[in-house]
């Protein structure tokens, strides 16, 4: 285990979330990136004065962590299980399914106020990519498809979007950290595959609406060896400084 009094989930992030949440968010992110290796053993006591809070927030984030089957409970703590490289392909497996059910419901409604929101996120997108901002990119990249998910107005795609959002929004995270320091040409392709989703929206073009989806999933062998690149770099004790 990496010890390390840095934070790797972005604190602006944080203003609204709980006690037990700012904690289960740190955690996840120590546990996806490595810094917290499979197999560690995690005592409420050591968290709750790692984190200088009571056990029952740590309880409350070990709970959380545990429904996402990345540690397994135990009395008094918990052990790290932590994510292999197939669970994370599922996610996007998952992810894959989703949006291309969404992407049929498209086809029914107006999809013009779903656009313009979708083009301003883009940009929002490029002005990180400007300023090398890895979580801000991060950020607007999750809600881009947030975006997209929300608009056909589904309560249980959202809810299994909602399960997911954590984990994904993690490795995510990481993994655009990771090529913000290492594969910095690779954001002008990432850019075209969104200008692309966008297109196949407003177009309603079914073919080009599959040919988004594979150009944008088609990269997840890529997220998720810049994952474990991450790992490699944080075993150095190289984490980038946040904001």
């Amino acid at each position: 285990m990496v010890e390390s009094t840095e934070h790797l989930y972005p604190e602006k992030w944080l203003s609204k979330a709980s006690t037990g949440d700012r904690i289960a968010y740190e955690l996840r992110m120590r546990i996806i990136s490595g810094a917290i290796e499979s197999g560690t053993v995690l005592s409420e006591n050591k968290l709750a004065a790692d984190f200088a809070v009571s056990r029952s927030p740590v309880r409350d984030a070990l709970k959380i962590l545990a429904s996402e089957n990345i540690i397994q409970l135990e009395r008094m703590g918990a052990i790290v299980l932590g994510l292999k490289e197939k669970e994370i392909e599922e996610i996007y497996d998952v992810r894959l399914l989703i949006e291309t059910f969404v992407f049929e419901r498209l086809v029914r409604i107006d999809v013009n106020d779903l656009v313009k929101e979708l083009s301003k996120i883009l940009e929002m997108m490029k002005v990180a990519i400007k300023y090398n901002d890895a979580d801000e990119f991060s950020y607007q990249d999750v809600l881009f498809h947030e975006t997209i998910i929300r608009a056909v107005n589904h309560s249980y795609i959202l809810m299994i979007w909602n399960n997911l959002k954590p984990v994904m929004e993690s490795f995510i995270l990481l993994s655009m950290r990771m090529r913000f320091k290492e594969k910095y040409e690779d954001f002008e392709r990432i850019v075209k595959n969104h200008e692309l989703y966008i297109e196949a929206i407003k177009t309603k073009d079914r073919s080009l609406m599959i040919k988004s989806l594979h150009q944008n999933f088609d990269d997840v062998q890529g997220k998720v060896e810049d994952l474990w690149r991450s790992q490699e770099l944080l075993s150095k004790g190289v984490i980038q400084e946040n904001d």
